[in-house]
């Protein structure tokens, strides 16, 4: 009998420096009622989603910066959106900026949590591959300055049973390396989720900016279909603050294919039906990972090339720059 999980991708507009994060609860429990109505078990919202993606702009002041950063998950502010979901009875999960004090000292992260269907947290993840530069670049037309504001995420990929199945999270820069899908595909997830903000142009690499959607898609569906997964991806979209974000939102099967899609760079909610027992069907039928995969070779491949093990692009790299 296959285990079926209606899903919804609930792309977010722009969000402006000026919106209270009460507006954005207001927008996020309208989209999850909207989920609701239409049958959703789980709704996934977007990264940073309480507020316009702040490392996009230099903040020298401490406690203005602070400001975009959650203390506590939930807060008065958005508990009503955790109340919401425990009366409907509809999962979701959520992208924000956590400020923590761990070890007596303040920590920020760009984290993400994944709540179930009574309103509780099952988990929470820290992103792990934080773009962009831990200094101002005065000649770009914007920042992107993670690495100024977020400390790597130290939690490492979690899988968590949820929803019927096995639920991952990751968080936009990280969907373009393949060590994510595979690191949550070994702990047995048969969907991830993940926000992501990404800017239409990219100053370090100018060129490929028509690629911007394409690239977006094509690193999902190769997650997907090399690890017999589904991938659900949420985009803040639009012009914010002057930054044109890409959208395509969209959830995607095992099989890579695209199955839903948003076509607006506004509020948009699309949803699927997901057979999770696709995932088993084809990690056994079409890769059989235990008996094809060969680590052995893999391993002589890293001997042969240990000079270069442990080197990675210059964090001022283009590849840092995209989200």
């Amino acid at each position: 009998m296959s285990r079926m999980l209606t899903v919804g991708a609930a792309q977010f507009g722009p969000v402006s420096r000026t919106e209270t994060r009460q507006d954005v609860v207001n927008r996020l429990l309208d989209l999850l009622r909207q989920g609701h109505a239409r049958g959703c078990q789980l709704v996934v919202f977007t990264e940073a989603a309480l507020t316009a993606f702040f490392p996009h702009w230099l903040i020298t002041d401490e406690a203005e910066l602070d400001g975009w950063f959650e203390r506590e998950m939930p807060s008065p502010v958005t508990q009503p959106l955790f109340d919401e979901a425990a009366r409907l009875g509809v999962g979701f999960h959520l992208g924000y900026a956590e400020l923590a004090w761990e070890g007596g000292e303040k920590r920020r992260y760009n984290s993400a949590i994944l709540v179930d269907q009574r309103g509780r947290i099952l988990g929470k993840y820290r992103k792990i591959h934080l773009p962009g530069y831990d200094s101002p670049q005065p000649e770009q037309p914007f920042q992107n300055l993670e690495k100024r504001y977020f400390a790597v995420g130290d939690l490492g990929f979690r899988a968590w049973p949820a929803f019927g199945g096995m639920v991952g999270v990751c968080i936009c820069n990280d969907r373009r390396w393949p060590e994510t899908y595979r690191a949550l595909a070994l702990q047995g997830a048969e969907m991830v989720l993940l926000g992501y903000n990404t800017p239409l142009h990219n100053p370090a690499l100018p060129s490929s900016d028509p690629l911007a959607n394409f690239h977006n898609h094509l690193c999902m569906q190769a997650g997907a279909y090399q690890n017999g997964l589904w991938v659900v991806g949420v985009a803040k979209a639009g012009l914010e603050e002057g930054v044109m974000q890409i959208g395509q939102s969209c959830i995607i099967a095992p099989s890579g294919e695209i199955v839903a899609m948003t076509a607006t760079l506004e509020d948009e909610l699309v949803t699927a039906r997901c057979d999770l027992d696709l995932a088993t069907l084809y990690r056994a039928k079409l890769w059989n990972f235990a008996r094809n995969r060969r680590i052995e070779h893999y391993g002589l491949i890293t001997e042969q090339r240990g000079e270069e093990r442990g080197k990675g692009p210059s964090p001022d790299d283009p590849a840092h720059e995209e989200s």
